[in-house]
């Protein structure tokens, strides 16, 4: 690999697994609340359906701009083309949606053909 080669190469993000759909969703909402652009990301692998999205890290000074990719990972198929969340006193509701609802805050899902080859799990 030439010296130019290596100075492109770009390091996968670190991988987080998170524990629920339902975190996955919390995380997306905060971020789409701010009026931060945001999408989820969904592809097959090894016959589970991955969603995830990729973050840029900021908190902590030594890993200011570390890419992650908080993602989850489900055992059944998952259809639809938006993810929906509405936080309510009475407490936080979850879907997968082929459409958006007001009062909702939707994010849209994009399917891959496949896993991102940068994206280790």
């Amino acid at each position: 690999m030439s010296k130019i080669e290596e100075s492109y190469k770009i390091a996968p993000p670190i991988s987080l697994r998170v524990n629920s759909i339902e975190d996955l969703a919390r995380f997306v909402a905060s971020i789409a609340a701010l009026g931060q652009p945001i999408y989820v990301l969904h592809f097959n692998d090894n016959g589970k359906d991955v969603l995830g999205i990729i973050a840029v890290y900021r908190d902590y000074y030594k890993f200011y701009g570390m890419p992650i990719f908080y993602y989850y990972v489900s055992d059944s198929e998952v259809s639809g083309k938006y993810f929906l969340v509405k936080a309510e006193e009475r407490g936080e509701r979850v879907l997968i949606s082929e459409g958006v609802k007001p009062g909702w805050i939707a994010v849209p899902i994009i399917r891959l053909r496949e896993k991102p080859s940068f994206i280790k799990l």
